[in-house]
């Protein structure tokens, strides 16, 4: 049951700020996940995880990242925020020249020849989805004080 005010607050919020504050939850999920990556790819090199557990585990996160980041950037697309999809673009081309060439996996016997790369490029996304989160933020405290006339829910 909704409150008077929370109607009122959903009502008057334009799509524009709805897809800013999805887009900034997304990007604190996709923040997390590198961190994530991250740590476990220390953590091989540490020898505190063996390379199979450390593929199992990045394997099951892979596709879901690259799923969510190109959903987004199909959400930015579909609303007309060239700026973000503009963005985002260099990114999800990187995701689909990995997923075409069939390297998006992590292969427990090819690890350890991989991993400096891998962790330098997970280290640039996590900068990338740290900017973006920001970014994304600046552009939800826009459209959310924005006075314009917009498209209302």
């Amino acid at each position: 049951i909704r409150t008077p005010a929370a109607r009122l607050f959903i009502a008057t919020m334009s799509y524009e700020a709805l897809l800013f504050i999805l887009a900034v939850l997304i990007a604190a999920a996709l923040l997390f996940a590198m961190v994530y990556f991250i740590i476990l790819m220390s953590d091989l090199e540490a020898d505190y995880i063996n390379p199979i557990d450390l593929c199992n585990k990045l394997n099951q996160l892979v596709l879901p990242e690259m799923a969510v980041h190109a959903f987004l950037t199909g959400c930015f697309l579909i609303s007309f925020q060239f700026g973000s999809l503009l963005f985002n673009l260099p990114l999800v081309a990187f995701h689909a020249m990995r997923l075409k060439s069939g390297k998006h996996l992590f292969d427990a016997t090819e690890i350890f020849k991989q991993l400096p790369t891998e962790k330098r490029n997970h280290l640039i996304k996590l900068g990338f989805y740290l900017l973006s989160f920001f970014y994304y933020l600046y552009c939800m405290i826009l459209a959310l004080i924005d006075k314009s006339p917009a498209v209302h829910l």
